[in-house]
Parts: structure tokens; sequence; C-alpha cells
């Protein structure tokens, strides 16, 4: 068996974690998630979320992946718990149902890209989506994504990865800022930024209950817990590396990433339409190709130039993610069979392509995907992996955190206690809540 790889540098480990925490879940849904659930209340409520709740699982899934150094499945036998493979097999096939749909996401955004050059979509933006987001042409560019991923994946970890990484995080960072500042400079985006940034506590106060569900799992998606692909990544790396540390860098800069996100978007939306419009309040599909699309319209010439960069920062950030999540079962296949890389990633590549048609071909599958994923999957992975990392394999976490950091026993020990009862409470709370909501109101496509 070849040598495994890993990561050539620390620089290298935290942008492909941050890339692969960057993607869709921060600049298409979290905008809108915050446009649903009361502005800068669901910002307040998703901002401790992240740090009091993804912060700890993820380092609950880097202590896994660097103790074993292995794909995400096979690391809980190698930690001597080979009962629960379960919870790796469960976050890797999360991963890849994430990836199918994702990939029909990403092909729209491909299209955007040509249409914010040519003007396609200036016309009509809600005709323009409905073109182009389903059937043989959603199919194709669906297609064009996933083979961009793949190719990616297939040169390796240092090569693919960690060198596509390190270009496109930069690059998603500046050009945010550009479109942020240029928002700012917009007449009439005032408005914008008491929305976002000033909490309404009586809203909070009143939908308590229904906005901590969106912001909880909003941080599992945005940080792509429960999906394997942290485990994978981890396992790459040496056990001098920092572990508290790198969480933190990686959590906060994806949070940064979002709110700056949110600084584009709230800001083009109240300057066009003097609120967020209901079909973007909504979320979805209609949020970022219809009302942003229509915000960018409205702007005439120059809504070419900023709409085509919007669209490319999105497509850069939707591949980081999509990588992470199709290097998870090739690792694991490359780990485990000793499979050459570049077959594994192009053949698993063309199966969730497959898989993906159906989103592809009507968005109704797309949307039950997704409310499959982001109520049960999500939650139900991350959930097991709490319990094994707090109540199973607590002393050794407890022990691998410490590994290379300066945290001593007494704050590795509140991490892990944390972990058992703040994070577990809300894991599962979350998990009930999706749970229920997908009982009472199914919508599967095909009944």
């Amino acid at each position: 068996m070849a040598q495994r790889e890993t990561w050539t540098t620390r620089a290298g480990f935290i942008l492909a974690a941050v890339g692969s925490a960057v993607g869709l879940g921060n600049i298409w849904q979290f905008p809108f998630k915050t446009a649903e659930n009361g502005g800068a209340a669901f910002v307040l409520v998703y901002l401790f979320a992240a740090v009091l709740i993804g912060l700890p699982t993820i380092l609950g899934e880097f202590a896994i992946g660097r103790r074993a150094k292995i794909n995400a499945v096979e690391a809980f036998d190698r930690l001597d718990h080979p009962a629960w493979t379960v919870v790796g097999g469960l976050g890797l096939f999360t991963g890849l149902w994430i990836l199918s749909y994702y990939s029909v996401v990403g092909g729209w955004v491909i299209r955007y890209v040509i249409g914010s050059l040519t003007g396609g979509y200036f016309g009509d933006t809600a005709a323009y989506f409905g073109a182009v987001s389903v059937g043989w042409e959603a199919i194709a560019f669906h297609a064009v994504f996933m083979a961009l991923t793949a190719g990616i994946v297939a040169f390796g970890v240092e090569d693919g990865i960690e060198k596509a990484t390190k270009l496109m995080v930069p690059s998603v960072v500046v050009m945010l800022v550009g479109l942020a500042v240029y928002a700012f400079t917009l007449g009439g985006s005032g408005p914008a930024y008491g929305y976002y940034l000033s909490p309404d506590l009586g809203y909070l106060a009143n939908n308590l209950g229904s906005v901590i569900p969106f912001a909880v799992s909003q941080a599992f998606f945005s940080l792509s817990l429960g999906m394997g692909a942290m485990i994978t990544y981890a396992s790459y790396i040496g056990e001098d590396e920092s572990l508290p540390a790198d969480g933190g860098l990686v959590v906060g800069l994806n949070t940064a990433i979002g709110v700056l996100a949110g600084l584009v978007v709230i800001p083009l939306l109240f300057v066009q339409f003097g609120t967020v419009p209901e079909s973007a309040a909504g979320g979805g599909p209609g949020a970022l190709f219809v009302s942003v699309a229509q915000a960018f319209a409205n702007l005439g010439m120059a809504g070419r130039a900023v709409g085509a960069l919007f669209f490319f920062v999105v497509l850069v950030a939707a591949l980081s993610s999509a990588i992470s999540l199709l290097e998870v079962v090739t690792s694991y296949c490359v780990d485990k069979y000793d499979w050459n890389r570049k077959p594994t990633a192009f053949g698993f590549g063309g199966a969730l392509f497959l898989l993906g048609t159906l989103a592809a071909w009507d968005t109704a599958w797309l949307g039950w995907f997704d409310t499959l994923a982001y109520s049960v999957l999500l939650p139900a992975s991350v959930l097991l992996g709490v319990i094994f990392v707090g109540w199973v394999y607590g002393p050794e976490a407890v022990d691998e955190i410490k590994q290379g950091s300066s945290a001593d026993a007494s704050v590795a020990n509140l991490w892990i206690w944390w972990l058992r009862t703040v994070v577990f409470v809300g894991v599962f709370i979350t998990l009930y809540l999706g749970v229920t909501s997908i009982y009472a109101s199914p919508g599967l496509p095909f009944l």
C-alpha cells in the first residue's frame, strides 16, 4: 500500500477545513435563513450556536480523525470500537446524499455566472430560473460541476485539495469583501444594516423555539459536521498541531465569511426592494437565484459585472465544500481497498451524478433531499458522534485534545463535559424537532 498523504502545511489543513465549511451553506442559505428568522435575532443565535455547539463538536471530529489517522469509516475500528463504525458510515452516507443534490445547485451557479455576463436573466429572473433549474440543461451543468469536483479530488490531498483550497478560500474572502464594500456604497443600504446587525430581542423571545433549531442546523451544515469530512481532513494532520487553535480558526473564519455573505446579500435586497422580498425570506432556490438575480438585473450594465463576480464567488465556495464530501468516500476506498484514487473519485462522482439527476429533473426532489439532510441525517450523525466522543471515547479524546496544544487538563475536561451535556441536549432537541417537522409534513415528491 502506498504511503498515506498528509497536509504539507498547517495553513493547508486550515484552509481546506475552512473551504469544506464555506460553501452554499454560507452564501446560499445563511442570508436567507437570517431573513426567514428575524434578521439579526437569527444571526445572534447562530453565533452562539457556532461557538457553543459547533466548536466543541468540530473538536470531537478532529480528535477522532487525528487519533485514528485513517478515513472516517474505519477510524472507529482503529480506535478499538468497531461497533461504532456505524457513525462513520452514516457520516459518509450523509455527505454523499448532500453532494448528490449540492452538485445540482453548483450547476445552477455555473449557469448564472454565464447568465450574468450575457444578461441572460435580466429580462425575467423567475422565468430564467424556471428554464435553467430543471430538465436536460440542469442535468448537463450538474455533470460539469461534478466533473470539476472529481477532477480536484483525483489529484490527491497535496496536489489537488490543498493547492485548490489555498487558492479558493482567500479568493472567496477577497471577493466577498469587495462586494460588501460595493453594497455599502449603494444608496438606501442603511436600513439593511439595522435589520441584519441590530437584534430584535422581542422577536427572539417570542420565537426562540423556532429560531434555535434553524440556527443549530445551520451551524452543522455550514461547518460540514456530521458528514465525515472533518474526521477525514483531520486524519491527515500531525501530532504537533493544536486542535483547539485549529478548530477555533476554522469556526471563526467560517462564521465570519457567513456573516460577510449577509453583508453582501441583505443590503443588495434592501436597495432594490426596500426590504427582503417574500421569495427570499422563504429561503431555497428562489432566494438566491430569483431575488438576488433581480437585484443585479436592476443595476443595469453594472449588474453584469457585479452579478458575475458574486456567482463566481458562490461557485468557488461550492467547489471547496464539494471536494471535501467526495474526499470522504474516496479516502475510505483508497485506505481500505487500496483503490487507485483517480478512477475512484470519478467513479463515485459518476454515481452521485446519476443520483442527483432526480433533483436536477425536478426541484421538488431537491427540496426533499435537502429537508431530509438538514432535519434528520445531519443532526442524527452529529448526535451519534457526540455520544461516542463524550461518553465512549472520553478519556482518550481528552488526551488527544491536549496533544500539541496549550490546553491543560481542566480546559480539556470542561470541553468533554460540555460536549456530554450542553451539546448533547442541543443536538438531541434539534433532531427531535427535525423529525417531527418531517412527520407532520413529509412533502415527498413521489406521493
